[in-house]
Protein backbone atom coordinates (compact mmCIF):
# COMPACT_ATOMS: atom_id res chain seq x y z
CA UNK A 1 0.00 0.00 0.00
CA UNK A 2 1.60 3.75 -1.12
CA UNK A 3 0.14 6.81 -0.27
CA UNK A 4 1.45 10.15 -1.95
CA UNK A 5 0.59 13.82 0.20
CA UNK A 6 0.73 15.73 -2.84
CA UNK A 7 0.97 19.68 -1.50
CA UNK A 8 1.36 21.82 1.97
CA UNK A 9 3.78 21.63 4.23
CA UNK A 10 4.34 24.43 6.89
CA UNK A 11 5.85 24.80 10.18
CA UNK A 12 3.39 25.04 12.97
CA UNK A 13 4.73 27.86 15.72
CA UNK A 14 3.16 27.42 19.38
CA UNK A 15 3.47 30.81 21.56
CA UNK A 16 2.33 28.91 24.45
CA UNK A 17 5.18 26.79 24.29
CA UNK A 18 7.66 28.42 22.75
CA UNK A 19 8.24 25.38 20.51
CA UNK A 20 8.27 24.78 16.17
CA UNK A 21 6.75 21.74 15.29
CA UNK A 22 6.92 20.15 11.41
CA UNK A 23 3.40 19.92 9.49
CA UNK A 24 0.82 20.40 6.92
CA UNK A 25 -2.43 18.35 5.98
CA UNK A 26 -0.76 16.62 3.20
CA UNK A 27 2.86 15.87 4.91
CA UNK A 28 0.60 14.77 7.97
CA UNK A 29 -1.34 12.52 5.98
CA UNK A 30 1.49 10.66 4.65
CA UNK A 31 3.48 10.66 7.44
CA UNK A 32 0.39 9.16 9.27
CA UNK A 33 -0.63 6.67 6.81
CA UNK A 34 3.53 5.50 7.15
CA UNK A 35 3.29 5.12 11.40
CA UNK A 36 0.22 3.02 10.03
CA UNK A 37 2.09 0.85 8.12
CA UNK A 38 1.46 2.19 4.63
CA UNK A 39 4.77 2.92 2.04
CA UNK A 40 4.40 6.52 1.77
CA UNK A 41 5.55 9.90 -0.34
CA UNK A 42 5.44 14.18 0.25
CA UNK A 43 5.44 15.98 -3.39
CA UNK A 44 5.55 19.60 -3.09
CA UNK A 45 7.50 22.26 -2.37
CA UNK A 46 9.81 23.79 0.79
CA UNK A 47 11.36 27.40 1.40
CA UNK A 48 15.52 27.41 0.63
CA UNK A 49 15.47 29.06 4.36
CA UNK A 50 16.24 26.75 7.57
CA UNK A 51 12.82 26.16 8.26
CA UNK A 52 12.26 24.65 4.72
CA UNK A 53 15.48 22.51 5.47
CA UNK A 54 13.79 21.09 8.97
CA UNK A 55 10.92 20.76 7.66
CA UNK A 56 12.56 18.37 5.06
CA UNK A 57 14.76 16.51 7.26
CA UNK A 58 11.73 16.04 9.76
CA UNK A 59 9.43 14.51 7.26
CA UNK A 60 12.15 11.95 6.28
CA UNK A 61 13.21 10.99 9.41
CA UNK A 62 9.66 9.62 9.53
CA UNK A 63 10.25 7.45 6.29
CA UNK A 64 8.53 9.38 3.99
CA UNK A 65 9.80 9.73 0.83
CA UNK A 66 10.53 13.46 -0.46
CA UNK A 67 13.60 12.71 -2.73
CA UNK A 68 10.72 14.16 -5.75
CA UNK A 69 10.06 17.57 -3.94
CA UNK A 70 11.49 20.89 -5.09
CA UNK A 71 13.58 23.31 -2.64
CA UNK A 72 12.50 26.95 -4.27
CA UNK A 73 14.10 30.16 -3.64
CA UNK A 74 11.35 32.15 -0.52
CA UNK A 75 10.42 31.85 2.44
CA UNK A 76 8.64 28.42 4.09
CA UNK A 77 5.37 28.97 5.52
CA UNK A 78 4.43 29.27 9.31
CA UNK A 79 1.42 29.63 11.42
CA UNK A 80 0.81 30.23 14.59
CA UNK A 81 -1.36 29.09 17.33
CA UNK A 82 -1.64 28.66 21.04
CA UNK A 83 -2.79 25.63 23.00
CA UNK A 84 -5.38 25.98 25.62
CA UNK A 85 -7.19 23.37 27.68
CA UNK A 86 -6.09 20.95 24.86
CA UNK A 87 -7.84 23.12 22.08
CA UNK A 88 -5.24 25.04 19.65
CA UNK A 89 -6.52 28.40 18.53
CA UNK A 90 -4.86 29.13 15.45
CA UNK A 91 -4.03 32.74 15.26
CA UNK A 92 -2.17 33.34 11.86
CA UNK A 93 -0.10 32.45 8.77
CA UNK A 94 2.24 34.06 7.05
CA UNK A 95 -0.10 32.93 3.57
CA UNK A 96 1.86 29.58 3.45
CA UNK A 97 5.29 31.12 1.73
CA UNK A 98 6.90 29.68 -1.92
CA UNK A 99 5.00 26.62 -0.88
CA UNK A 100 1.86 28.12 -2.06
CA UNK A 101 2.69 30.81 -4.05
CA UNK A 102 4.99 28.77 -6.38
CA UNK A 103 3.44 25.14 -6.19
CA UNK A 104 4.91 22.37 -8.32
CA UNK A 105 3.19 21.82 -11.83
CA UNK A 106 3.01 17.81 -12.73
CA UNK A 107 4.51 17.22 -15.58
CA UNK A 108 4.77 13.61 -17.52
CA UNK A 109 7.61 12.75 -15.08
CA UNK A 110 6.09 13.49 -11.85
CA UNK A 111 2.71 12.03 -12.73
CA UNK A 112 4.77 8.45 -13.29
CA UNK A 113 5.68 8.90 -10.19
CA UNK A 114 2.13 9.68 -8.45
CA UNK A 115 0.91 6.94 -10.48
CA UNK A 116 3.12 4.54 -8.44
CA UNK A 117 1.34 5.22 -5.86
CA UNK A 118 -2.53 3.78 -4.85
CA UNK A 119 -3.63 7.48 -3.86
CA UNK A 120 -2.68 10.80 -4.19
CA UNK A 121 -3.84 13.40 -1.34
CA UNK A 122 -4.30 16.92 -1.56
CA UNK A 123 -5.84 20.05 0.02
CA UNK A 124 -7.07 23.41 -0.42
CA UNK A 125 -4.32 24.77 1.26
CA UNK A 126 -2.21 23.74 -1.50
CA UNK A 127 -3.09 25.64 -4.54
CA UNK A 128 -3.10 22.30 -6.00
CA UNK A 129 -6.28 22.33 -8.26
CA UNK A 130 -5.50 22.52 -11.50
CA UNK A 131 -3.46 19.42 -10.88
CA UNK A 132 -6.48 17.28 -10.28
CA UNK A 133 -7.93 16.59 -13.20
CA UNK A 134 -4.25 15.80 -13.88
CA UNK A 135 -4.18 13.17 -11.34
CA UNK A 136 -7.74 11.69 -11.77
CA UNK A 137 -6.49 10.49 -15.28
CA UNK A 138 -3.58 8.19 -13.71
CA UNK A 139 -4.29 4.99 -12.04
CA UNK A 140 -3.44 6.19 -8.51
CA UNK A 141 -7.22 7.40 -6.14
CA UNK A 142 -7.32 10.85 -5.55
CA UNK A 143 -8.44 11.93 -1.97
CA UNK A 144 -8.84 15.98 -1.05
CA UNK A 145 -9.03 17.55 2.23
CA UNK A 146 -12.02 20.53 1.53
CA UNK A 147 -11.52 21.83 5.87
CA UNK A 148 -14.46 23.13 7.34
CA UNK A 149 -14.38 27.30 5.74
CA UNK A 150 -17.35 27.72 4.18
CA UNK A 151 -14.90 29.55 0.77
CA UNK A 152 -14.32 26.09 -0.23
CA UNK A 153 -17.85 24.78 -0.10
CA UNK A 154 -19.35 27.14 -2.68
CA UNK A 155 -20.86 25.16 -5.87
CA UNK A 156 -18.20 27.05 -7.72
CA UNK A 157 -15.29 25.50 -5.34
CA UNK A 158 -17.17 22.25 -4.93
CA UNK A 159 -17.64 21.73 -8.90
CA UNK A 160 -13.83 22.52 -9.87
CA UNK A 161 -12.75 19.52 -6.79
CA UNK A 162 -15.34 17.00 -6.73
CA UNK A 163 -14.98 15.70 -10.42
CA UNK A 164 -11.87 14.63 -9.84
CA UNK A 165 -12.03 13.24 -6.43
CA UNK A 166 -12.47 9.59 -5.21
CA UNK A 167 -12.44 10.99 -1.90
CA UNK A 168 -13.44 14.11 -0.15
CA UNK A 169 -12.85 14.94 3.17
CA UNK A 170 -15.10 17.71 5.10
CA UNK A 171 -14.85 19.32 8.49
CA UNK A 172 -18.09 19.58 9.85
CA UNK A 173 -17.92 19.67 13.86
CA UNK A 174 -19.70 23.16 13.82
CA UNK A 175 -22.60 21.46 11.84
CA UNK A 176 -25.59 19.59 13.11
CA UNK A 177 -26.06 15.39 11.65
CA UNK A 178 -28.30 16.71 9.17
CA UNK A 179 -26.67 20.09 7.67
CA UNK A 180 -23.65 16.79 7.77
CA UNK A 181 -25.34 14.49 5.49
CA UNK A 182 -26.53 17.14 3.51
CA UNK A 183 -23.59 18.49 2.85
CA UNK A 184 -22.00 14.96 1.73
CA UNK A 185 -24.67 14.70 -0.61
CA UNK A 186 -24.18 18.04 -2.58
CA UNK A 187 -20.00 16.96 -2.69
CA UNK A 188 -21.59 13.24 -4.19
CA UNK A 189 -24.18 15.03 -6.41
CA UNK A 190 -21.17 17.12 -7.87
CA UNK A 191 -19.25 14.25 -9.03
CA UNK A 192 -16.98 12.84 -5.62
CA UNK A 193 -16.82 9.04 -5.22
CA UNK A 194 -17.24 9.19 -1.58
CA UNK A 195 -17.81 11.89 0.64
CA UNK A 196 -16.52 12.00 4.23
CA UNK A 197 -17.57 14.21 7.01
CA UNK A 198 -15.81 14.26 10.26
CA UNK A 199 -17.84 15.84 13.57
CA UNK A 200 -15.25 16.35 16.24
CA UNK A 201 -17.05 14.42 19.14
CA UNK A 202 -19.53 13.99 17.76
CA UNK A 203 -18.54 11.42 15.30
CA UNK A 204 -18.52 11.02 11.78
CA UNK A 205 -20.23 10.02 8.54
CA UNK A 206 -19.42 8.54 5.62
CA UNK A 207 -21.71 8.44 2.14
CA UNK A 208 -21.19 6.89 -1.92
CA UNK A 209 -24.43 7.97 -2.24
CA UNK A 210 -25.80 4.52 -1.78
CA UNK A 211 -24.57 3.38 1.18
CA UNK A 212 -24.01 5.85 4.39
CA UNK A 213 -22.48 5.08 7.35
CA UNK A 214 -23.07 6.65 10.85
CA UNK A 215 -20.42 6.53 13.67
CA UNK A 216 -18.88 7.44 16.92
CA UNK A 217 -16.05 8.99 18.05
CA UNK A 218 -13.49 7.07 19.93
CA UNK A 219 -13.30 9.59 23.11
CA UNK A 220 -10.53 10.12 25.55
CA UNK A 221 -11.77 9.50 29.08
CA UNK A 222 -9.92 11.97 30.84
CA UNK A 223 -9.95 15.42 28.88
CA UNK A 224 -7.21 16.26 30.84
CA UNK A 225 -5.03 14.04 29.20
CA UNK A 226 -5.02 15.29 25.90
CA UNK A 227 -1.73 17.10 25.06
CA UNK A 228 -3.45 19.03 21.74
CA UNK A 229 -5.31 18.06 19.36
CA UNK A 230 -3.46 19.14 16.43
CA UNK A 231 -3.20 16.73 13.54
CA UNK A 232 -6.28 14.77 14.65
CA UNK A 233 -8.65 15.65 11.66
CA UNK A 234 -5.58 14.55 9.76
CA UNK A 235 -4.92 11.36 11.87
CA UNK A 236 -8.74 10.55 11.43
CA UNK A 237 -8.40 10.63 7.51
CA UNK A 238 -5.07 8.57 7.27
CA UNK A 239 -7.12 5.46 9.69
CA UNK A 240 -9.71 6.53 7.35
CA UNK A 241 -7.81 5.76 4.07
CA UNK A 242 -5.41 3.00 5.15
CA UNK A 243 -8.28 1.01 5.93
CA UNK A 244 -10.14 1.13 2.81
CA UNK A 245 -7.00 0.82 0.66
CA UNK A 246 -6.27 -2.69 2.87
CA UNK A 247 -9.95 -3.88 2.09
CA UNK A 248 -9.58 -3.65 -1.29
CA UNK A 249 -10.57 -0.16 -2.23
CA UNK A 250 -9.99 0.59 -6.03
CA UNK A 251 -12.09 2.80 -9.06
CA UNK A 252 -12.76 -1.16 -10.04
CA UNK A 253 -14.34 -1.85 -6.48
CA UNK A 254 -15.92 0.33 -4.56
CA UNK A 255 -15.82 -0.33 -0.51
CA UNK A 256 -19.01 -1.95 0.65
CA UNK A 257 -20.78 -1.44 4.53
CA UNK A 258 -18.69 -3.46 5.90
CA UNK A 259 -14.97 -1.92 4.21
CA UNK A 260 -16.69 1.78 5.47
CA UNK A 261 -17.70 0.77 9.00
CA UNK A 262 -14.38 -0.51 9.80
CA UNK A 263 -12.82 2.19 7.77
CA UNK A 264 -14.65 4.79 9.70
CA UNK A 265 -13.48 2.46 12.66
CA UNK A 266 -10.15 3.02 11.82
CA UNK A 267 -10.37 6.51 11.40
CA UNK A 268 -11.80 7.15 15.06
CA UNK A 269 -9.12 5.10 16.57
CA UNK A 270 -6.37 7.37 14.73
CA UNK A 271 -7.46 10.51 15.95
CA UNK A 272 -7.76 9.05 19.38
CA UNK A 273 -4.29 8.43 19.50
CA UNK A 274 -3.57 11.96 17.90
CA UNK A 275 -4.20 13.40 21.42
CA UNK A 276 -1.74 12.37 23.12
CA UNK A 277 0.70 13.38 20.65
CA UNK A 278 2.64 17.10 20.85
CA UNK A 279 2.46 19.33 17.37
CA UNK A 280 1.10 17.28 14.30
CA UNK A 281 3.68 13.96 14.60
CA UNK A 282 6.43 15.64 17.30
CA UNK A 283 9.87 16.61 16.04
CA UNK A 284 9.70 19.77 17.83
CA UNK A 285 12.13 22.46 18.50
CA UNK A 286 12.50 25.85 19.87
CA UNK A 287 10.88 28.60 17.66
CA UNK A 288 12.40 31.32 16.19
CA UNK A 289 10.17 34.99 15.42
CA UNK A 290 6.19 35.06 15.88
CA UNK A 291 4.26 35.80 12.54
CA UNK A 292 3.22 38.95 12.64
CA UNK A 293 1.39 38.53 9.13
CA UNK A 294 -2.21 37.53 9.07
CA UNK A 295 -4.62 35.93 6.86
CA UNK A 296 -7.62 35.34 9.16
Amino acid sequence: MRILGFGDNIVDRFLDRGLDYPGGNCVNVAVFARRLGAEAGYLGVFGDDDAGAYLQAAIAAEGVDVSRSRVREGESGVSTLRVEGGERTFLGWNGGGVTVRSPLDLDDDLLEYAAGFDLVHSSVYSRSEAELPKLAGGRALVSFDLSSEDEFRSPAYLDRICPSSDLVLLSCSHLDAEQTRGLLADAIGRGASVALGTRGTDGAIVTDGTVTIEADAHLVEDASTIVDTMGCGDAFLAGFIVSLLGSGWSRTRRPDRDAFAAALGAGADAAHAQCFVEGAFGRGRPSGEAVAASMW
